[in-house]
């Protein structure tokens, strides 16, 4: 991977793949992220990579930080600001928007999702793949043992209510990738949505066996703060609403009784 500034004049780097960081107030965690993403990129000459940045105005250092690393990386690392939108599915959308690489990536910007499992997932798009999830649940992975049991709890209740939209295993993860001429075929994305992946996997059609997962394993935050509320879970239900919908063709009603069931089961199974 290239590691020098561009100059004036300077053609674009090649590219094709694009790793999207939507950010808020992420700053410590932005210059181990991108040092430990070239890293692991280095290894793989194939993989032509940009990161970007998609920052909704946190005002706290982050664009002093991208500028500071394009000194070592050049045009390969940019930062879009947003100054009128918020959220982190609509600045996924952004990026993705921004793109050049063909393959794009999505991964957060905490450090849950290891800059090391990149190029997997990368190199998991060959064989007529359209979409590459970061599975949770595969073999051999484990979560952080101090990943708090609510967090573990909400989660899987999450993922269960969203496993009859879709056959991937982990349509909850935040680490995916698509192509871009299947994020163009998603058409309107939920852009306020709590999952986008889910969102484009069930949009954009995507076949059990257009879909690659790669495992990996989920470790804890290590700056700033989780952006997961009370708030975000109900958009989260709200999207769930919408998708069975979309899929089903079902009344508003049906489906409310529908998430209301799985939810109970789920209840259940967690106290017995």
């Amino acid at each position: 991977m290239a590691s020098r500034s561009r100059k004036a004049g300077e053609s674009e780097p090649e590219v094709n793949s694009s790793i999207i960081v939507p950010a808020y107030k992420e700053n410590g965690n932005i210059t181990p992220l991108v040092t430990r993403l070239f890293a692991a990129l280095d290894h793989h000459p194939n993989l032509k990579a940009e990161v970007i940045i998609v920052d909704d105005n946190s005002r706290d250092g982050s664009v002093e930080t991208v500028e500071q690393l394009q000194s070592q990386y050049g045009y390969n690392v940019r930062i879009i600001v947003r100054t009128t939108e918020r959220g982190l599915s609509s600045a996924v959308v952004r990026g993705f928007q921004e793109a050049r690489g063909y393959q794009m990536l999505c991964m957060d910007a905490d450090l849950q999702h290891p800059p090391e499992s990149v190029p997997s997932l990368l190199n998991a798009f060959g064989n007529r793949k359209e979409f590459v999830l970061g599975t949770r649940y595969g073999e051999g992975v484990s979560m952080d043992k101090d990943w708090p049991l609510h967090r573990q709890i909400i989660s899987a209740g999450a993922r269960m209510l969203a496993r009859p939209l879709t056959s991937a295993s982990d349509p909850m993860s935040g680490f995916f990738g698509i192509t871009k001429d299947s994020f163009n075929r998603a058409g309107q994305i939920n852009a306020q949505g709590f999952k986008i992946a889910l969102d484009l996997l069930v949009k954009a059609e995507i076949a059990k066996d257009a879909i690659a997962e790669v495992p990996f394993s989920f470790g804890l935050r290590a700056e700033g703060e989780s952006k997961l509320t009370g708030k975000v879970m109900i958009k989260y239900l709200d999207q769930l609403r919408e998708l069975y919908i979309h899929k089903f063709g079902l009344p508003t009603i049906l489906v409310a009784i529908i998430l209301m069931f799985f939810l109970a089961v789920y209840l259940l199974k967690s106290i017995l």
